[in-house]
C-alpha cells in the first residue's frame, strides 16, 4: 500500500504561482512513477503531469506545458508540482497518484490522495 498525503493548495490570483506537495508513505516510494490529476468542476479528472520513479520520464498535459514543472525527492518520499502563470481554468481539485508502472501512471493509476482545492481568481 501507498499512502499519499496533499498539501499546498488555496487561492491564488490569476498570474500568480502555486506549488503543491505530496508526502508518500508505505512501500518504496523511489520505485513508483507519479504524477498529479485533477478535475474541475462539472468535468472529467484528467491527468496533469507525471513522473518516472528516476526522473528521467516526464509527462504534461498540453494546457499546462510550460507553466507546471513535476519533480520529486526520493530521499523525502515527496512529490511536487510547482505552478505558474495561473488560470482560471486550473482551478480544480488536485490529486497526487501513484503506480508502480510508468504506461499506467497517466491512465488508471493505482493510488491516489484525497485531493486538494486549487482555485484561481480572475
Amino acid at each position: 500500500q501507498v499512502q499519499l498525503v496533499e498539501s499546498g493548495g488555496g487561492l491564488v490570483q490569476a498570474g500568480g504561482s502555486l506549488r503543491l506537495s505530496c508526502a508518500a508513505s508505505g512501500r518504496t516510494f523511489g520505485r513508483f512513477a507519479m504524477g498529479w490529476f485533477r478535475q474541475a468542476p462539472g468535468k472529467e479528472r484528467e491527468p496533469v503531469a507525471a513522473i518516472s520513479w528516476s526522473a528521467i520520464y516526464t509527462y504534461y498535459t498540453d494546457s499546462v506545458k510550460g507553466r507546471f514543472t513535476i519533480s520529486r525527492d526520493n530521499t523525502k518520499n515527496t512529490l511536487y508540482l510547482q505552478m505558474t502563470s495561473l488560470k482560471p481554468e486550473d482551478t480544480a481539485i488536485y490529486y497526487c497518484v501513484a503506480d508502480s508502472k510508468w504506461a499506467t501512471i497517466a491512465g488508471t493509476p493505482e493510488y491516489w490522495g484525497q485531493g486538494l482545492q486549487v482555485t484561481v481568481s480572475s
